[in-house]
């Protein structure tokens, strides 16, 4: 789990059953837990003021103190523009791996630091760390549990981040964490698991996230050639590899090929022309190993629910070039996170930029 000689430690609290389990595994490990939660969200009946409320009826039932952070207007700066300023231009963001670096463990652990004099924060997050006295490192390891794995949401932490980490759940199913939950008697033990992100579940839909934070501006969708083969209602609304609601007829299948916020078109074509043999990822962060001088081959994963594949990583100073080995992938899109794997240690990872069929010159 990575805990440090320290007889204190904060549990960061969403109100879910993974944050509280997590908690009380750590209090019944003899440790002095304090709570801490994150009020993210502004307006009322959004997703946080449920998350809040359950998050005290645990802080009371464990009898252990609890914080609410408000970071409301941060939030607002740091992620939802960031998500807004995404698709605007065109590219499909990542807020959780933002929110872990720059939130969930940056600020939480300044406020644990500063403010409670905490060095150490455990999270419900499904992954593992520990240390490397080999490679002086901090690592990141996929969870037991592959189906309910977030190390992909976590590549962006830094060595300081992991080593005030822990992650009681690293070890456990999620059926075994319901079951702990379940008999520890915690007041959200039969609450519902959250499948969507706090900005979907607070606006209704992505859509409707969307709609309330950019204009719509119809505009073409176009096949490769520039052939104009129907109307959009605004690119913020594709993705690269999205087949559904395109509304245009064709012979064959069409998938979004590529988002073009600047020209207001949104280009299509037939599957095929949506693979990628390689890509150019940037804002890299290099994990459970030091950047290396030369070119490296892992399991490469470009979104969090697809398989990883076999890849060479050719690091190019502040980017990388990402080759697919043994097959050309589907839907690669830019702002999306390529993450690398040796088994189930995490590498490292950085921000997709573009994709390519054939090779780069």
């Amino acid at each position: 789990m990575g805990l440090l000689n320290d007889s204190k430690l904060v549990a960061a609290l969403s109100g879910g059953v993974d944050s509280a389990v997590a908690a009380a595994l750590v209090q019944q490990q003899g440790y002095r837990v304090c709570g801490v939660t994150l009020w993210l969200m502004r307006g009322k009946g959004s997703c946080c003021s449920d998350g809040l409320k359950d998050a005290a009826r645990v802080c009371e039932q464990l009898a252990i103190p609890h914080h609410v952070v408000d970071i409301r207007s941060t939030f607002e700066q740091t992620i939802v523009d960031f998500v807004v300023e995404g698709y605007r231009t065109g590219v499909t963001p990542l807020p959780c791996s933002r929110c872990n670096r720059e939130l969930k463990f940056g600020l939480l652990l300044e406020y644990s630091r500063n403010k409670l004099g905490i060095e150490q924060v455990a999270t419900g997050h499904y992954a593992r760390t520990g240390f490397d006295a080999t490679t002086g490192r901090y690592w990141l390891k996929r969870a037991a549990d592959r189906t309910k794995d977030q190390s992909y949401f976590l590549y962006e932490l830094s060595q300081e981040h992991l080593r005030s980490a822990v992650f009681p759940l690293g070890e456990l199913t999620k059926d075994q964490t319901r079951a702990l939950a379940a008999q520890l008697g915690l007041v959200v033990a039969h609450k519902p698991e959250s499948m969507d992100l706090c900005l979907v579940e607070a606006a209704g839909s992505m859509r409707n996230f969307l709609e309330d934070h950019i204009d719509s501006r119809h505009g073409a969708i176009v096949d490769k050639a520039g052939r104009v083969l129907g109307e959009h209602d605004g690119t913020h609304f594709y993705t690269v590899g999205q087949r559904r609601g395109l509304g245009v007829a064709a012979p064959y299948p069409l998938y979004v090929l590529a988002v073009d916020a600047a020209r207001n078109e949104v280009v299509v074509g037939p599957r095929d022309s949506a693979l990628s043999t390689e890509c150019i990822v940037d804002r890299l962060n290099w994990v459970s190993m030091a950047p290396p001088d030369a070119p490296i081959q892992a399991e490469v994963q470009v979104r969090y629910r697809s398989l990883p594949v076999v890849a060479t990583v050719f690091p190019l100073g502040d980017q990388a070039r990402v080759v697919f080995d043994e097959e050309p992938q589907f839907g690669v899109a830019p702002g999306q996170a390529a993450v690398w794997y040796s088994g189930d240690l995490l590498l490292g990872g950085g921000i997709i930029t573009s994709a390519h069929s054939g090779k780069l010159a």
